[in-house]
């Protein structure tokens, strides 16, 4: 319990409906802090625990605690939380016992927590834009929170680097467009030119969803998801889930080839009957890139016709999007190899912020990225540079800090961890 200002800021247990009504009203509230995600851990066997700071009659901070099972017992985690002014020293000290106390109850070793506040904003190419929290870091430390560092890469649980957009002031879906760099406004073009189009799939069709995923994650050798996670996720989440599907309409392709290539061919007759006539180093030029351009429409008219032996419909692109108050997310995505020249994923992009546009939502978070920006080799560098054409910024997160509850086996597990150079 501590006293400011004559007012007192007290950790309470809280119920989920009351983690849910201040995370929804929240600056930095977010899915992974609701009951909704609750209900999905609780689907998966863990247990889960809301605790809350009052004061002066309402709750000014609240965490929603996961536990899971470890080697050397339960741990809890706080994902992109606890949602709690860092700067409140008298509010965090609260959460923070009530975080302990919480633990002592579920006999957690520890509990570890993954602030969604902005410790440094970035520019897209990563250059600071601002000072560093320093503040934050030195409250939470202060508290007996220890810090695991300045990370970069996709070790951690939780992102230490996301990108997100401000969608603040554009006014329609035109502008949004205009918004992008030159080449993701080529690429949202071209895919809908081309047939493609983006629909939410069905309850009873997210074995498709599954199935793309799954094979992206064996692509870019990464840990996927089952089937049954994404059918518990639905059943958690509800409308806020948006499972979305972009697929190659080829009867609409094939159509609109056909008559680019007609175009074409017209024209390359035009310019080969001039050059017959008064041949110039300008026409030749002209008629040798026309005649390339029906060239490759051939191809592609050819490359249709293999397609259309899959089927009239085509699935070439996935993606999870979870709706919130303060912000859409981009979660899960997946994308067919064979199809990544009809550019489904940038539309599905584009589909999401105009979205976002007509719902009144303003942020639109991209989620996580590398962290770094100097290397063309990372890992991480394709989706970074995916990212970086929708023209947002990056938000650097202040990262892991776990709370010690039973030092003896916290310090077992950290010596373990070292021994096994994990």
């Amino acid at each position: 319990m501590v006293t400011s200002d004559n007012r007192t800021a007290q950790y309470t247990p809280i119920t989920a409906e009351q983690m849910d009504e201040f995370c929804m009203r929240y600056s930095n509230g977010n899915f992974q802090q609701t009951s909704n995600m609750g209900a999905l851990v609780h689907a998966r066997g863990y247990a889960v625990d809301y605790v809350g700071v009052r004061r002066g009659g309402g709750i000014v901070a609240a965490a929603e605690i996961v536990y899971t099972a470890g080697v050397f017992g339960l741990e809890g985690s706080i994902w992109i939380g606890p949602l709690c002014d860092p700067h409140d020293s008298q509010a965090l000290t609260a959460l923070t016992e009530g975080i302990r106390r919480s633990a002592r109850a579920h006999k957690a070793i520890s509990v570890t927590a993954w602030p969604g506040d902005m410790y440094l904003r970035h520019t897209s190419n990563g250059e600071p834009d601002g000072d560093p929290d320093t503040d934050l870091m030195t409250n939470y430390m202060q508290l007996g929170w220890q810090h695991a560092g300045f990370t970069r890469g996709y070790g951690s649980v939780v992102n230490r680097w996301t990108y997100v957009k401000d969608l603040t002031g554009l006014a329609d879906e035109r502008a949004l467009l205009a918004s992008y760099d030159k080449r993701t406004q080529w690429s949202v073009k071209r895919a809908a030119s081309m047939g493609v189009h983006v629909r939410e799939l069905a309850d009873s069709e997210l074995n498709v969803f599954a199935d793309i995923e799954r094979q992206t994650a064996q692509r870019r050798s990464f840990a996927s998801r089952d089937e049954t996670y994404f059918r518990q996720f639905k059943d958690a989440f509800g409308n806020k889930a948006h499972f979305m599907v972009a697929e190659i309409h080829i009867a609409e392709y094939v159509a609109d080839m056909r008559s680019k290539r007609e175009a074409l061919q017209t024209k390359v007759n035009q310019l080969q009957a001039k050059y017959d006539e008064h041949p110039t180093t300008k026409t030749e030029r002209q008629l040798g890139e026309e005649s390339r351009n029906l060239a490759a429409a051939d191809k592609r008219l050819a490359e249709a016709a293999q397609f259309a032996q899959h089927g009239d419909i085509l699935p070439a692109a996935v993606s999870l999007f979870v709706d919130h108050p303060q912000e859409f997310v981009y979660l899960f995505s997946g994308s067919v190899e064979e199809y990544k020249p009809f550019y489904a994923s940038a539309l599905i992009q584009h589909w999401a912020m105009t979205y976002c546009l007509e719902h009144g939502i303003t942020r639109y978070n991209f989620y996580g990225i590398s962290g770094v920006f100097d290397d063309p080799n990372d890992e991480g560098r394709g989706v970074l540079e995916f990212k970086q054409g929708f023209n947002g910024y990056v938000e650097e997160l202040p990262g892991e800090f776990t709370l010690p509850v039973r030092p003896v086996l916290y310090r077992l597990k950290g010596l373990a961890h070292r021994l096994l150079k994990r």
